[in-house]
């Protein structure tokens, strides 16, 4: 009797943190659809730390984009003899290497002409009607293959190891394990739609002046915080504020750190979706259009909230063609703190 040959199955993502993050939930249905299947990620090599301690990645693939040769990317790839790719975003770079590293069954995204003459096979967004998550995209690409599932949920894994050497960041700046730790992300490096430093700097005074009695830090962890943000955060409450930038090295060093957090508040980010995926409490803020709403990057665990610009905040405070995004406006310090409370109590 011959037996059935494994599936060797490469799933190449090479853009954002946040997007990557929208990657995990494929990989885990595939090794539960497939449990004798090998599974590897092809990523950028900062975002490949999002795959790190998890149990249903057997190999860890990486290209540096700017400095990697495109043929040594290809002949990484060959070596490990894959069956199927799935190209979760389409790049002409990946495409390519995939064709040219002897993957007969590829899947990739819509009928681009890089996927046409390399003979992937597609599946449609359908212009993105109806609007779904960029995680349910991802994983149709897994359907294609024989995946059947609603679960979408991200997931990443944090050793206890891990949680300790966080926790000990933490107790250096004076954040003891009984404090109730609330984080905020100001930064978004264009990946959506943001508020100012200036509101988020009027949110924090009356934060801290509504938790002033409680045990409660505020713990700020954008790397792209201005020196003059910072300095004004100091000037709030010392006590109450925290700033852990420059502890940060890297993409792992954020999980672990976000790893320890009771919320996490940010706009539609990277480190969002990271805190979504590590199942913490969150505060999403999110403009209303459609690449940039809740409905696509929304936070999907089911003890968050997404806060989105109203139709009627969007029509006042955003321009006519919804090009230019008034979240400045479209969602007050208010609506915020009573999630924060809200999840607190919760």
């Amino acid at each position: 009797m011959s037996s059935k040959k494994q599936k060797r199955i490469l799933i190449v993502r090479t853009d954002r943190v946040g997007d990557t993050t929208y990657i995990t939930p494929a990989i885990r249905e595939l090794k539960k659809t497939f449990p004798d299947s090998f599974i590897a990620t092809l990523t950028q090599p900062h975002t490949s730390k999002i795959f790190i301690n998890n149990p249903y990645v057997d190999l860890i693939l990486t290209d540096n984009l700017k400095k990697e040769s495109f043929w040594k990317i290809v002949k990484e790839i060959r070596k490990h003899k894959f069956t199927h790719a799935l190209l979760m975003f389409p790049t002409e770079r990946a495409a390519y290497q995939l064709f040219f590293a002897g993957i007969p069954y590829r899947v990739g995204v819509g009928h681009i002409f890089y996927e046409v003459i390399t003979f992937m096979k597609s599946v449609s967004r359908n212009k993105y009607i109806p609007l779904r998550h960029e995680a349910d995209y991802c994983m149709d690409l897994a359907r294609k293959i024989g995946v059947v599932t609603d679960n979408i949920n991200l997931e990443i894994f944090v050793s206890e190891k891990e949680k300790e050497e966080a926790l000990n960041l933490l107790q250096s700046k004076g954040v003891s394990p009984n404090h109730k730790k609330i984080f905020i992300h100001t930064g978004s490096l264009g990946s959506g739609p943001n508020w100012s430093e200036s509101k988020y700097f009027s949110l924090t005074k009356k934060l801290v002046k509504l938790f002033e009695n409680q045990s409660i830090k505020l713990i700020f962890t954008a790397r792209e915080m201005t020196n003059n943000f910072i300095d004004n955060l100091k000037t709030i409450s010392p006590e109450k504020i925290v700033i852990i930038k420059d502890e940060i090295d890297d993409l792992r060093d954020m999980i672990k750190v976000i790893s320890l957090a009771d919320i996490f508040l940010a706009s539609s980010t990277g480190p969002l979706h990271l805190a979504d995926a590590l199942g913490i409490k969150c505060v999403g803020i999110f403009c209303r259009r459609k690449v940039s709403s809740a409905k696509h990057h929304g936070v999907l665990n089911k003890v968050s909230i997404n806060l989105e610009v109203s139709e009627q905040n969007c029509r006042k405070f955003c321009s006519q063609d919804q090009n230019t995004c008034g979240i400045e406006y479209g969602i007050s310090k208010e609506e915020v703190i009573n999630s924060i409370l809200k999840l607190l109590k919760s």
